[in-house]
């Protein structure tokens, strides 16, 4: 091997080994101790607000407290979800938050947090439309779970005119 041969194979490793350490360094997992990161809860409320936006309240604090209430029941029932399932939301999360990743999937050119709804709800929509099956199953699972946890609360029942479940004949009354 040649003295140059050898000095490129030294550089390309060194640059290698600094892009690997770089990502690993970026890496932040989306579930930390039975609670979302703080990227993750961005990218939760980007999510939320792309996804309920007619169903969300318009004043701007009252939005502010529904999505808080929205995102308490998504931890929730998220932590409800078995071990391995929490992991692999985890690992996704975490790589909707780095830019090239986000990118990639989702089409986002900006952060979760600096989102504008109706670039989520684009880039959502060209994740259901996708040929890709990857990004049609991640706009599933965020779709799912923002809807799941957002209409599981008695709450925002009243919104769509839901009364609640009928009571069961012949139930014993508290």
């Amino acid at each position: 091997m040649q003295r140059r041969s050898l000095l490129r194979l030294g550089l390309l490793a060194s640059v290698s080994l600094g892009v690997a350490g770089a990502g690993v360094a970026l890496w932040t997992p989306g579930w930390l101790q039975g609670r979302f990161s703080p990227a993750a809860q961005a990218l939760w409320r980007a999510v939320a607000q792309a996804v309920l936006s007619d169903l969300l309240p318009t004043d701007a604090a009252a939005r502010q407290a529904a999505l808080d209430q929205h995102l308490e029941r998504l931890q929730a029932t998220v932590a409800g979800l078995p071990p391995a399932t929490r992991r692999e939301l985890s690992q996704l999360l975490a790589l909707l938050d780095l830019a090239p990743s986000r990118l990639a999937l989702t089409g986002l050119r900006c952060g979760w947090a600096a989102a504008d709804p109706q670039d989520v709800q684009a880039a959502l929509q060209s994740m259901r439309l996708s040929d890709n099956t990857t990004r049609q199953q991640i706009y599933h699972a965020l779709r799912d779970l923002t809807q799941a946890a957002y209409f599981a609360s008695p709450a925002t029942w009243a919104v769509l005119g839901y009364p609640g479940p009928a009571p069961l004949a012949g139930s014993i009354a508290p």
